[in-house]
Formats: structure tokens, C-alpha cells, sequence
């Protein structure tokens, strides 16, 4: 009855109160975020409307999470790129590309954990975080950099997104890139 889909509807009604009609009780968008945390599929509708404003109530979501933990998820150089993308002709293109990225990057961290696990035990591992986190790091910088190149690569008549560095790819770049992606992945394997 409060599934559609597999899916808990939420109604957010004028006053911005959120219903949970799984669980028919009030929610916060704190809650959503467990929810999103847990793994749980959920639409927002608007309840006076019916129309399903999923999208942004977790784009608010992202909003409260980035101001109120001082932890941001977002830098400042990928938000700006992001924004530089509205209204361009790369707009299609970003949100598949933001979606495959993201579960790439889901499995990677699967796969990081398991190894640290394995290398490191339980125990072990909140002692050493520093080798594992550095090793993240460089997997996020990496991903980075791959993302302004695959960007560059869509942009028609060498138009090129904004980025840190005004130098152009180069072959050699390119080699070397994948030289450490392999070199990483070596090391992965070997923990």
C-alpha cells in the first residue's frame, strides 16, 4: 500500500513537511538521507500535485549534507565545471556520465575495502589509515583528471570545459595516466 514499485513514496506537503507512507510517519530530510545511506528506494511527490519531485528534495539533501558537516564532497573546481555545463551542449551528455562514474567509482570502493580488509584485518585497519587513504586520494585525483579529459574529448571544435590547468592533453599524459592507473591496481592487487 505505501510501495509503488518497490519504491516508499514520501509526500512533502506545502508546509515542507515530508510523510512516509511506508512507515506513515513524519520524516526529515535528515532521515532521507539514512534512507539513501541504507539503500532504500523512495519517491518524493508533491502532495497537493502528485508531481515527483524526487530530484530536488535530494538535491537539498546534498545542499544540507555540504553546508552543515564541514566534510564537503563537492570541490569547489568540480562545482564550478558543473555549473559551467548548464545550458551547454555537453549538458546531455554529464549526467550519464556523472551516473557511470559514480557506480565505477562504487565498485572501486567495494573492491578497495575487501582488499584493505584482507591486507590489513579488522583490526588493523582503523590503526593504518594513512597508507589507505593515500592511496584513495590518488584514485580520486586520477578519476579527476580523467573526467576533464573524457570532457574534452566531447567538446566539439577544441572547445574545452574549464579546468585547473589551461595545458592540453597530450598522448604522452595520457600514457602516463594509465601507466599509474595500472601501477595503483598493481598495488591494490598485491594488498
Amino acid at each position: 500500500m505505501a510501495k509503488t514499485d518497490g519504491e516508499t513514496v514520501i509526500k512533502k506537503y506545502a508546509n515542507r513537511r515530508l510523510y512516509n507512507t511506508g512507515t506513515s510517519t513524519y520524516v526529515t530530510l535528515e532521515d532521507l538521507a539514512k534512507m539513501v545511506k541504507k539503500g532504500e528506494e523512495f519517491v518524493v511527490q508533491d502532495a497537493k500535485t502528485g508531481e515527483d519531485i524526487t530530484h530536488s528534495v535530494l538535491t537539498q539533501i546534498i545542499f544540507e549534507q555540504e553546508s552543515k558537516t564541514g566534510n564537503t564532497l563537492l570541490p569547489i573546481s568540480f562545482l564550478r565545471q558543473l555549473i559551467s555545463y548548464y545550458g551547454d551542449q555537453m549538458q546531455m551528455v554529464v549526467p550519464t556520465f556523472l551516473e557511470h562514474s559514480m557506480q565505477a567509482f562504487a565498485q572501486q570502493q567495494v573492491q578497495m575495502r575487501e582488499q584493505m580488509s584482507r591486507a590489513f584485518g579488522d583490526t588493523s585497519l582503523s590503526k593504518n589509515l594513512q597508507a589507505p587513504m593515500q592511496l584513495m586520494e590518488e584514485q580520486v585525483r586520477r578519476n579527476t583528471e580523467m573526467f576533464r579529459q573524457a570532457m574534452q574529448m566531447f567538446s566539439p571544435f577544441g572547445t574545452q570545459p574549464p579546468a585547473s590547468s589551461s595545458k592540453k592533453s597530450d598522448p604522452k599524459d595520457i600514457e602516463e595516466l594509465k601507466e599509474q592507473l595500472r601501477t595503483l591496481q598493481n598495488r591494490l592487487d598485491n594488498l
